[in-house]
């Protein structure tokens, strides 16, 4: 499986939420320049935006080899089975592209949209059985999508690493890449989301970053994972300058480049850049990132 997800995905992508909020004319140009510039992968979220599957479809029709990933779907918000055969309709119409990412989104997320979001981790390994027992009718013979868990936690990372191809990390230093590399052991695939601000002056880049960095740290996932890496509740609660700086990257190309680069000497397979502000379409600075990029 990881091979698979190596062949799918690359070595570095692009995880925006623009891919699911933007206007369909902006996001078709958006995807086929990602491409154009080498990325191997496009990654895009759910949460309270356009549905997952049917945007894989399109961005797969408005691309031509580039690997697409759902970044995440919403366990919460279709059953296994629909999810299953969701991703069967797309890998058979775009063979050997698509990634089914997987996750368990947020509580407030979840509560927004009139789910229970409770037992997170059971939640999954459930959902995972129902996946894997879904009955299919199609005569297509279409084996499903590589999948890929959203984890942190131990126990997630040990699950995507069991019963998926590995996971796909998000708003962690490399640290937490390594930690998640000895918990999943050498065979899992590790996908790791790097958000960046193109920017050299620090105190402009950490006014970009501050509004991101604590809309999640008032999650529980994401203020648990930071405390099992040591920060204190003091730095989380205050958003320091500190904590923005290991999580998100500010500075020049090379800059960037460099955490991307520590996140592979961590064990990562994937690196996955966010542009912020995350609201912007951003092909500007993909341009400008991309041959520092891909020299890694």
């Amino acid at each position: 499986m990881r091979a698979a997800l190596e062949t799918r995905l690359g070595r570095l992508g692009v995880w925006t939420f623009y891919a699911s909020n933007g206007p369909a004319d902006q996001v078709r140009e958006l995807a086929a320049e990602i491409e154009d510039l080498g990325f191997g992968a496009l990654w895009y979220p759910e949460a309270i935006a356009k549905e997952s599957l049917s945007m894989a479809a399109l961005l797969l029709s408005w691309t031509k080899q580039i690997g697409i990933a759902s970044g995440i779907l919403n366990i919460w918000v279709r059953d296994p089975v629909a999810t299953a055969n969701g991703a069967r309709t797309v890998e058979d119409a775009h063979p050997g592209r698509f990634v089914l990412g997987l996750g368990v989104s947020h509580r407030h997320a979840v509560s927004a949209r009139g789910h229970d979001y409770d037992r997170p981790l059971a939640a999954m390994r459930a959902y995972l059985d129902g996946m894997d027992a879904a009955p299919y009718m199609g005569q297509d013979g279409t084996e499903p999508p590589p999948r890929v868990l959203a984890a942190l936690a131990p126990r997630m990372l040990e699950l995507a690493a069991q019963r998926a191809g590995g996971t796909l990390t998000y708003l962690v230093p490399p640290e937490h890449t390594a930690m998640a590399r000895e918990r999943m052991g050498p065979d899992a695939f590790l996908a790791v989301e790097q958000a960046v601000v193109l920017e050299t002056d620090a105190t402009a880049a950490r006014e970009v970053s501050r509004p991101f960095v604590s809309f999640y740290t008032a999650a529980e996932n994401y203020r648990n994972n930071l405390l099992r890496l040591g920060w204190p509740e003091s730095e989380i609660d205050a958003n320091s300058d500190a904590l923005l700086d290991a999580l998100v990257v500010h500075g020049d190309e090379a800059a960037i480049a460099a955490r991307v680069e520590a996140h592979f000497d961590s064990g990562a397979d994937h690196v996955a850049i966010q542009v912020l502000p995350n609201a912007q379409l951003q092909i500007d600075a993909f341009r400008r990132l991309a041959p520092a990029l891909r020299a890694l």
